[in-house]
């Protein structure tokens, strides 16, 4: 999901100089993502071993990890709803506001798409690089033809 930065950064590129500059925008997004998390993984990695080992520590890990697994979650609910419904509104329950789909607004060839995949990874058992190629020849094919 992080890598959608890089083709917004394409998009802008591309829309101020072509595709080379495009290019070169999505090379610097990917960078600038990228460069910093591996610089703190490199830098802490020594650290690690010792922090795993205090146990007030641990507690707080876990806290990040639950925090990182809730965000995750959120966001794939957040692009699901996105693609398999054209029309969403939302639900207020005093501070919390929820997204509510329009049932009517679905998108049959997403759902199809979606339910496929689920049925060749759970089922079938097909690697992930597999479903995603024949999911994308199949969401392209009712544009080529």
């Amino acid at each position: 999901m992080i890598l959608v930065t890089e083709f917004v950064a394409y998009l802008a590129g591309h829309g101020l100089g072509g595709v080379w500059l495009g290019l070169a925008a999505a090379g610097v997004a990917l960078w600038m993502t990228f460069a910093p998390c591996f610089l703190w993984i490199f830098a802490g990695a020594p650290l690690i071993e010792r922090l795993e080992h205090a146990p007030r520590l641990s507690a707080a890990f876990a806290a990040i990890t639950a925090a990182v697994v809730g965000v995750i979650a959120n966001l794939s609910l957040w692009f699901a709803l996105h693609v398999l419904f054209a029309t969403l509104g939302q639900w207020s329950i005093g501070p919390v506001t929820l997204i509510a789909p329009h049932p009517t607004s679905v998108d049959p060839l997403a759902t199809t798409l979606t339910v496929l995949a689920i049925y060749l990874i759970f089922a079938r058992h097909w690697g992930l690089t597999a479903t995603l190629a024949l999911c994308a020849v199949l969401g392209a094919l009712p544009n080529l033809l």
